[in-house]
């Protein structure tokens, strides 16, 4: 037996239930990004805690290394790139970007490829041991360095040498190589716990986007526009439409059936004194003067608030505050609390001025827990 409501309608309940199916999957879809971002986040984390090398590491291989040179990591079937023209690197850093799109595997123009091997990661260089020979950047001679963001390749400049060079690698494995690389340029100056600092604020940040359950829906929340195929567009452009119509029979003065010209009656010559003026008068009534009808003002429409518009959905207020993007208000004005519905201890917060996800306002963005007790973050307040 169908299920229906007080008026005897049974559309609530599909409409109720069309809904919930969307929201859930909705939310699944981005729980399981949320959760593949922050895996590979905690990956890099653990990875960069313990990643060390040792002399063994290099058993085997024809690499001749100092005393106090380990091994961190040896990657095969990679291939040496030079630049034909001249090019300026930036210079070597220690970001950690793991939201990486796909590289394609391909050589980017102006690169040629001179020969392949194995490249090798030590403490103290970065070593390609190629069919033509050794090949090798040291950290402290390293002046520029840059990762091609759609192809796996991988540019260095050094002190010692005129033409930039680099390496070519395995698509599948140039991700890692990157951040590997990375911590041992980051040993080599001491900047160990630089990185590790950076995926600790970056697996934090994360933690406050991870996706709320969405609250089901109720037949009682049915709206009569969800019930007309095609919803509120449906509607609006019925509306539209109820408007033209009027509008266009008023322009086109229904009023002149006949839509013929308008016809004057001849001038006469004047009269004699002694004879009275005569009116002369047209033998159809239809060849007339006709004066045309004065032409119905349309009153004009009513047009959207454009305060609102510029907020996004804000609420309003002469603070200039909305949902639009823009510079975070990190010492947000003093009557902000009179247009923004502020959390209890608004004025205790340390960050930026951030939306929760039940509508207040809190001045905990960007701080571990912010609108931990209103549902969380739902947007960033801008000015």
């Amino acid at each position: 037996m169908a299920k229906t409501d007080s008026t005897g309608s049974t559309w609530r309940y599909r409409w109720a239930h069309r809904q919930n199916v969307r929201r859930v999957s909705t939310f699944r879809g981005a729980e399981t990004a949320w959760r593949r971002r922050d895996d590979e986040l905690r990956r890099l984390r653990a990875l960069a805690a313990d990643f060390q090398g040792s002399a063994a590491a290099g058993a085997g291989l024809p690499l001749e290394l100092a005393a106090d040179e380990v091994v961190l990591w040896a990657l095969p079937a990679v291939q040496l790139v030079e630049v034909r023209h001249t090019t300026v690197l930036p210079a070597p850093d220690l970001h950690v970007d793991p939201r990486t799109g796909p590289l394609r595997p391909r050589r980017p123009d102006g690169v040629r490829v001179t020969d392949a091997g194995m490249a090798v990661i030590t403490s103290r260089r970065l070593v390609l041991l190629g069919g033509r020979g050794r090949r090798d950047w040291a950290y402290g001679r390293m002046t520029g360095l840059a990762h091609d963001p759609t192809a796996p390749v991988t540019l260095i400049q050094v002190l010692d040498r005129r033409r930039t060079s680099g390496l070519l690698l395995p698509t599948d494995a140039a991700s890692d190589f990157r951040f590997k690389l990375t911590l041992a340029f980051a040993d080599a100056i001491e900047q160990r716990s630089a990185v590790l600092a950076q995926l600790d604020e970056l697996i934090a940040e994360h933690a406050q986007l991870k996706p709320f359950r969405p609250a089901a829906a109720t037949p009682g929340q049915a709206r009569l526009s969800s019930f007309v195929p095609g919803g509120r567009r449906t509607i609006a452009v019925a509306a539209a439409i109820a408007l033209l119509v009027p509008a266009a029979l008023i322009e086109s003065d229904p009023s002149d059936p006949t839509g013929g010209a308008e016809v004057a009656v001849a001038a006469t010559p004047a009269p004699t004194p002694s004879v009275a003026p005569a009116v002369i008068r047209p033998a159809d009534p239809a060849l007339a003067l006709k004066t045309p009808p004065p032409k119905q003002k349309k009153s004009p429409r009513p047009t959207p608030s454009a305060t609102t518009d510029s907020r996004c959905g804000a609420p309003e207020n002469p603070l200039g505050y909305g949902f639009c993007g823009g510079t975070r208000i990190r010492k947000p004005a003093a009557e902000v609390c009179d247009w923004f519905d502020c959390v209890p201890q608004f004025w205790a917060g340390r960050g930026y001025l951030v939306q929760c996800r039940d509508g207040s306002v809190s001045l905990a963005g960007g701080r571990p827990h912010a609108c931990a007790e209103h549902r969380g973050v739902r947007r960033t307040i801008t000015k």
